[in-house]
């Protein structure tokens, strides 16, 4: 039993299972008689107290303020590591998945700006379909074994990192409360002072860690959302040290905990939306059918497109050994905006229920419908020789 543990977490795919799992029980739960139970468990207060500092706050919030915060940590420590040494070390490497992940944000929000333009209130979740799950995208595409060119995962792999620093942009622009500008000082100092941890190379992480949980209080007291506290501290964290990376380290003690832990509590507290008095014409209402435009058609027009005028006007070329018939399943495949896509309609909607139902609906449905579309084509469009090759190794 043990080995076989080990082998499904060391599968490409392990995480993103686990995270439809822990989406399918709170679906289960918030539709059951165990309804009531799912919603004491999310409303739980856990309170935390340090000398003055008092924090109590619901398990829901926990997560997606606490524990995303994690996540978002996880995040930045890649995308510093892609951008120094990884797929987005130089201009020629970069272009090509940048520009592809800017049209694949710009067009779901068109797209669900085109069904929401007149109502002010729901104008809010413009952003929800431009984001992609990276642990969902990869992990479907793992499923394809090695049929799958390892520059299309390189593509993919910096694509959904350049599109979730732009979902980081986006929600430090758009989404945050009325600002504490005595607590965003303090945060700033913190700032700082990683900064000095840096530049002073100090290889140890416990002081950044310290820090970090410092600067993490005053951004969330602050009014901008205490997940770009993570992000800040994953690109301070020095990826170089004298006998180890601290940086590397970090990530690889985080992965597991992310992929395992954290996204799927955070799955298991935001996907369990109540069905019980919609209808059909609910669900084809403005916002979830928004989303799902956004995320099956704005996605794969978006980044298809840049990539095919790119390619024309010869400002980038395509990654070797891949054709268009990929890019486009690839974009497709993008179009999973599962994570990202439900922690920005938990801010969008704040105060509004039942647009935020609608709209973990419209992700669900549309990130499902996305995964099986983009896993299909992509079956289609590959190499099959590999098939057999990969059945002899399994």
């Amino acid at each position: 039993m043990t080995s076989v543990l080990r082998r499904f977490l060391a599968q490409d795919s392990a995480g993103g299972i686990v995270l439809i799992l822990a989406a399918i029980i709170a679906m289960i739960m918030a539709n059951t008689g165990l309804a009531e139970l799912y919603a004491s468990i999310l409303d739980t207060q856990i309170q935390l107290r340090i000398s003055t500092i008092d924090m109590d706050k619901t398990l829901a919030d926990w997560v997606n303020d606490g524990f995303m915060a994690v996540f978002f940590l996880l995040i930045g420590l890649e995308v510093k590591r892609e951008l120094v040494s990884g797929a987005l070390s130089s201009r020629e490497k970069a272009i090509f998945p940048a520009l592809a992940a800017v049209g694949g944000m710009l067009f779901p929000a068109l797209w669900y700006l085109v069904f929401n333009h007149s109502d002010s209130v729901t104008q809010h979740g413009w952003a929800i379909p431009a984001a992609t799950d990276i642990a969902f995208a990869l992990g479907v595409m793992a499923l394809l074994g090695k049929r799958v060119p390892l520059t299309l995962k390189v593509f993919l792999l910096a694509l959904a990192i350049i599109d979730d620093l732009g979902a980081i942009v986006i929600i430090a622009l758009f989404y945050n409360d009325g600002l504490s500008m005595t607590a965003l000082a303090m945060a700033v100092i913190g700032i700082l002072v990683l900064f000095w941890l840096n530049r002073a190379q100090v290889q140890s992480l416990v002081p950044y860690l310290i820090i970090g949980w410092v600067v993490w209080f005053t951004v969330l007291q602050s009014g901008i959302h205490a997940t770009l506290a993570g992000v800040i501290l994953g690109f301070l964290i020095p990826l170089y040290g004298r006998k180890f990376s601290p940086s590397r380290a970090m990530e690889e003690f985080l992965n597991p905990w992310c992929a395992f832990f954290i996204l799927p509590v955070f799955a298991f507290v935001n996907a369990g939306v109540s069905l019980e008095g919609l209808s059909l014409a609910d669900i084809s209402s403005s916002v979830p059918l928004g989303i799902m435009v956004g995320l099956l058609l704005g996605k794969p027009m978006g980044i298809f497109l840049i990539c095919w005028l790119i390619v024309r006007f010869g400002i980038a070329k395509l990654p070797e050994g891949v054709c268009f018939k990929q890019i486009f399943a690839v974009s497709v495949l993008c179009g999973i905006g599962f994570t990202m896509s439900i922690f920005i309609s938990s801010l969008a909607f704040v105060g509004y229920d039942n647009y935020a139902d609608l709209s973990r609906l419209g992700i669900l449905l549309g990130s499902t419908l996305a995964a099986i579309l983009g896993y299909t084509m992509l079956h289609i469009v590959l190499p099959k020789e590999a098939v057999s090759t990969n059945e002899v190794r399994a």
